[in-house]
């Protein structure tokens, strides 16, 4: 399904909206859209996924908080489909619906008539698949409007997904490395080997599968968030560029001067600092910066500072004074 879509309009309702409002706005949709009332419309197969891919999130406190915090980009580029999916329990919403199977324990869905998996089949095919798979069977005979079935055996849940910071070096985002981690699983120390991708950005997450929280139906995975431990005076600013400030004299910034900055990765960094610059102002070393996906390293930017003197001498005070008289 496409990234970056809005649950919340999706749905009708408003970002506050309570959980039962959430789920009577996904009642009222699911039923409009339900394939059973839209034979062959491709559109309404579309928005049924559509509809249940947004209750799957807001449906669930914590998708919805991450949801919320990170944005609908943000959240896709850390939620697979099979993350989104993963311990929704698909029995509620034809319970809902009223299609329940005994129990739950099975759901039962019209193909839309007549010795073939069209219809249903075709849309829970990519929802079960999405959610990480599933026995089901076709048969025939009475159920859901008296035609062809699909029976489906609801997978046991997964534990849950465990999300931890892995600290890493520059070294180790420039080069590519290994790194051994220790967890705790059941009151058992159990340690796991972790590939360091070369180039890995900041925020991004490692997905370890099977090294969750154990379920009935398997452990979950673990997701590893890159934070990188820069050296003192570094930063990445808000849109992630990685920064360096670098304090000059208030004298080096009329006249413009030469500076050494430290290099990402050790080493020293030359720069020439024009005439007039002004306090805040960013400079860019070019490829001297952390490498990204791909490999290739990007820029560094050195913010120059203007460092001014919380106290004067007498002889830097009569300069200064003479400065402004000169209009400096």
């Amino acid at each position: 399904m496409t990234q970056g879509k809005d649950y919340y309009k999706i749905l009708g309702v408003s970002k506050d909206a309570s959980p039962e409002e959430i789920k009577k706005a996904f009642r009222k949709l699911a039923v409009k859209y339900h394939p059973d009332k839209n034979k062959g419309n491709k559109e309404a197969e579309e928005k049924f996924k559509e509809i249940n891919e947004a209750y799957a999130v807001l449906s669930d406190p914590k998708k919805r908080k991450e949801y919320d915090s990170f944005g609908s980009q943000e959240f896709h580029r850390h939620y697979s489909q099979e993350d989104i999916f993963r311990n929704f329990d698909f029995s509620s919403i034809f319970e809902d619906l009223g299609i329940g199977g005994d129990g739950f324990t099975r759901i039962i869905f019209r193909t839309g008539g007549g010795g073939g998996a069209g219809g249903m089949g075709s849309i829970f095919d990519d929802l079960f698949s999405a959610h990480g798979g599933g026995d089901y069977a076709y048969t025939t005979g009475a159920g859901y409007g008296g035609d062809d079935q699909y029976v489906y055996n609801t997978p046991q849940p997964k534990g849950q997904d465990v999300i931890l910071d892995l600290y890493v070096t520059p070294q180790e985002v420039i080069n590519g490395d290994k790194k051994i981690i220790a967890l705790q699983t059941g009151g058992f120390p159990e340690k796991i080997s972790v590939k360091i991708p070369k180039g890995i950005e900041q925020g991004k997450k490692i997905r370890v599968p099977a090294k969750g929280v154990q379920g009935p139906g398997g452990r979950g995975d673990l997701y590893l968030r890159i934070n990188i431990t820069l050296p003192q005076g570094f930063y990445f600013d808000k849109d992630g560029k990685l920064v360096y400030d670098k304090f000059i004299k208030f004298s080096e910034a009329c006249l413009g001067t030469k500076v050494e900055v430290p290099g990402i990765d050790g080493g020293k960094l030359k720069l020439k600092v024009p005439p007039g610059i002004r306090c805040g102002q960013k400079m860019r070393l070019r490829g001297k910066g952390l490498p990204g996906s791909g490999g290739t390293r990007k820029d560094l930017y050195v913010r120059i500072m203007i460092d001014v003197p919380k106290s004067l001498n007498s002889e830097q005070k009569k300069v200064v004074e003479e400065l402004k008289k000169v209009g400096l």
